[in-house]
């Protein structure tokens, strides 16, 4: 089963990182996100990646180009113009590099894939976020319900501590560092879709996957949430990714299951 990724966004919120590569190219313990998320589908057996580019689409692309040799020790023969590989320590990835146009909104980068889709169930998900997702379980879910797509749900905690009132609403009587949110469940990414997906994408390039596509599938009963209760965090901000940072850094990156 393929894993598409989408990597082709300007972020803008992270421009202090992003100025010089793509978002999904920030690192996180020395290698970009992009890498973590990749490691994820990889510890449960999914090694077939398609990265869905656009923004600095060739940083990207370098990335991978040179990935096999970077983890590699190798001997030069400069005399002969030969590589000689002695230990190798990269992944058994296939990676995909498809370019989906600069401006392209997210539905529009998943339409564009149509052809390396095929008719096959594939997965989806956002190049700026991890998580100790339970892959094996996702499909599991996804497969049991039928329908034609599943996405990762994910209840976020509350930014601020939480106070719990007496009946006058004056005294006090619990409260709560950071409880969960408001109740709501949020859209975490890590999709699972059946290849008629497609077909709700419409407006071509224009299309915002979050917007239309999502809303008719769940208008038609064909959208399933599988709740996740474990550890999810996107990096969005310049905080986030000195949070995720120090969590890696202090071996606390709970999205690390290999």
């Amino acid at each position: 089963m393929k894993t598409l990724i989408l990597a082709g966004g300007f972020g803008t919120r992270l421009s202090e990182e992003t100025e010089n590569k793509p978002k999904p190219m920030v690192p996180i313990g020395g290698e970009p996100i992009l890498w973590h998320i990749m490691k994820l589908y990889s510890h449960y057996g999914y090694n077939d990646f398609v990265i869905l580019l656009g923004y600095k689409a060739n940083v990207i692309k370098d990335y991978f180009i040179n990935y096999f040799y970077h983890r590699s020790d190798i001997t030069v023969d400069i005399a002969n113009n030969s590589v000689e590989i002695i230990n190798n320590n990269s992944e058994p990835w296939k990676v995909t590099l498809l370019d989906t146009g600069l401006h392209t909104m997210t539905g529009g980068r998943i339409k564009r894939a149509k052809d390396v889709i095929g008719d096959e169930t594939f997965m989806l998900t956002y190049g700026d976020g991890v998580g100790d997702i339970n892959i094996e379980e996702l499909v599991k879910f996804h497969k049991k319900h039928g329908k034609l797509a599943t996405m990762t749900s994910y209840q976020p905690e509350g930014r601020f501590g939480g106070i719990a009132f007496d009946e006058k609403q004056e005294k006090v009587e619990k409260f709560m560092e950071k409880p969960a949110g408001d109740g709501g469940w949020i859209n975490a990414g890590f999709f699972v879709c059946e290849p008629k997906v497609l077909d709700y994408i419409t407006e071509g390039d224009a299309t915002i996957w979050e917007r239309k596509p999502l809303e008719n599938l769940a208008k038609d009963g064909e959208l399933y949430s599988y709740k996740h209760t474990g550890f999810w965090k996107p990096m969005d901000t310049l905080r986030d990714n000195r949070q995720l940072n120090q969590m890696w850094n202090e071996n606390r990156a709970l999205w690390k299951k290999w």
